[in-house]
């Protein structure tokens, strides 16, 4: 099996350390040259996770993305997802054909607001049975640092997410499957939203103690939302362990590593950008200026706005989402727009 990566961020390029360090050779597609020609000399991306080094003879660098998709069987996208309709939307309509399709995407395609699936079926006429998506938890710059971390691949298809997650299982990184494709998908996308308000809540000078109840409170938001989206059977505390009969277990567990632990390390890890994004909002930076100090992607962002325009139609009980919206969108001050949150929070 040829893998191919779209993006070479810090989620892409720990992707690439995983698949490389299984003995893998990939194709892997950057956009700038000067980034190949330094990789291809000095075996680390100079951008991101620079600790992560690679045996530049596993790498088939490229600035083309349609030669990386024609070289390879499964594809993963890896660029955040405001920039994946310019990255994608000038390839041939026929070159997904008899491809399978990794997600490293946690957002909302903001121009149509649809997940990443939803715009390769319309575009490329990619088959759902053909698309995966992986998911944490996991930061990057944990897996740079080769501390033990768990990947969940989730598709419709269980058997194949099954087969492309042994590519990446390490002695590093754990790897579980599981098929609700939708769920873990918006489960992703509303993490990165609830970090933002964790972060927020911090740069407010709120202690641990709110923290908790808020993260506790968003994930039954989250939970909430699932619902209505038509997740069936979400449960706490119902996880098989027993190896005999865990195959049997299909019901959606929401305690697990891919719902609510991706929603905690998100909103309590330091290695989180959209918390660190959050912080700065908290403490009276503009969101362009937050933007600017990062220099990097805080999904939750654009997120915040597709999911509230997306839940005018779900119509989820969503009072902290929804005013992490209008912190970051509609201008309210955030320590109004927490006094508010403090009210609805149980």
């Amino acid at each position: 099996m040829k893998f191919g990566i779209l993006g070479s961020g810090s989620w892409g390029t720990a992707l690439a350390k995983i698949l490389t360090d299984n003995g893998n050779t990939i194709y892997w597609w950057n956009r700038h040259q000067s980034a190949i020609d330094y990789i291809q000399l000095h075996q680390h991306n100079p951008q991101y996770l620079t600790t992560a080094h690679f045996d530049s003879s596993r790498l088939q660098l490229t600035t083309d993305a349609s030669e990386v998709i024609k070289q390879s069987d499964v594809i993963i996208i890896a660029v955040p997802s405001a920039y994946a309709e310019a990255v994608l939307g000038s390839l041939d309509s026929n070159i997904f054909k008899g491809k399978k399709i990794i997600s490293a995407i946690k957002g909302i395609l903001p121009t149509q607001n649809i997940l990443l699936n939803d715009y390769l079926k319309n575009q490329f006429d990619v088959a759902l049975s053909d698309y995966f998506a992986v998911l944490g938890p996991c930061h990057a710059e944990e897996v740079a640092a080769e501390k033990l971390s768990y990947l969940t691949f989730s598709g419709v298809d269980e058997i194949t997410a099954a087969n492309i997650a042994e590519y990446f299982r390490t002695h590093y990184l754990n790897t579980v499957t599981n098929s609700d494709i939708y769920g873990v998908q918006y489960a992703a996308i509303l993490k990165n939203i609830y970090a933002v308000g964790s972060g927020i809540a911090h740069g407010l000078d709120y202690g641990d103690n709110f923290l908790s109840v808020l993260i506790a409170n968003s994930a039954d938001e989250m939970a909430g939302f699932l619902r209505n989206l038509g997740v069936q059977d979400i449960q706490v505390g119902s996880i098989d362990h027993h190896p005999s009969t865990k195959k049997e277990h299909t019901a959606t567990n929401y305690a697990a590593s891919v719902y609510l632990g991706d929603l905690l390390v998100t909103c309590y890890s330091p290695h989180s950008r959209n918390r660190s994004f959050g912080n700065m909002i908290g403490k009276g930076y503009a969101v362009k200026a937050a933007q600017l100090e990062m220099n990097m992607v805080a999904e939750g962002y654009n997120a915040s706005k597709c999911m509230y325009g997306i839940n005018q139609q779900i119509k989820a009980d969503m009072p902290i989402a929804s005013t992490i919206y209008k912190i970051l969108w509609e201008e309210w001050p955030a320590a109004e727009g927490f006094k508010f949150i403090e009210k609805n929070l149980v």
